[in-house]
């Protein structure tokens, strides 16, 4: 599967963005989705990651109440809804993709995932 995030940009501290990734070569529905952040001279973090069928999520500490991540496997797409942005927040963002089990666990760290699309940066400005 090949994915490809997007709808990173500049925004001002306490602003919304809404991020994409959408997938080509298989169908989306076989994959759980991560969503990543790095920022320089940091190791790649979870941010968020969706089940198969979306009825499981999971977010980071520091991402809760303020992002909803969602998907479309009819559209082959998924989506990360960023709120009440802080300049901490900067960096870029990545989609990953694992092939799992329905029933198996979220996976929570980059390694445990197989595919990538290219990042896209998010900066806020303070």
């Amino acid at each position: 599967v090949q994915l490809q995030a997007s709808g990173g940009g500049l925004v001002q501290a306490g602003g919304s963005l809404r991020l994409s990734c959408a997938a080509s070569g298989r169908t989306i529905g076989q994959y759980v989705i991560g969503w990543f952040r790095q920022a320089p001279g940091t190791e790649r973090e979870i941010v968020a990651a969706i089940s198969r069928n979306g009825a499981t999520t999971y977010y980071a500490d520091s991402m809760k109440g303020r992002f909803a991540v969602s998907r479309d496997n009819a559209n082959n797409r998924s989506y990360l809804q960023m709120s009440g942005l802080r300049p901490d927040d900067t960096a870029v963002y990545y989609c990953g993709a694992r092939r799992t089990i329905v029933t198996a666990p979220l996976p929570l760290v980059a390694t445990d995932y197989d595919y990538w699309g290219q990042g896209t940066l998010v900066t806020v400005s303070s």
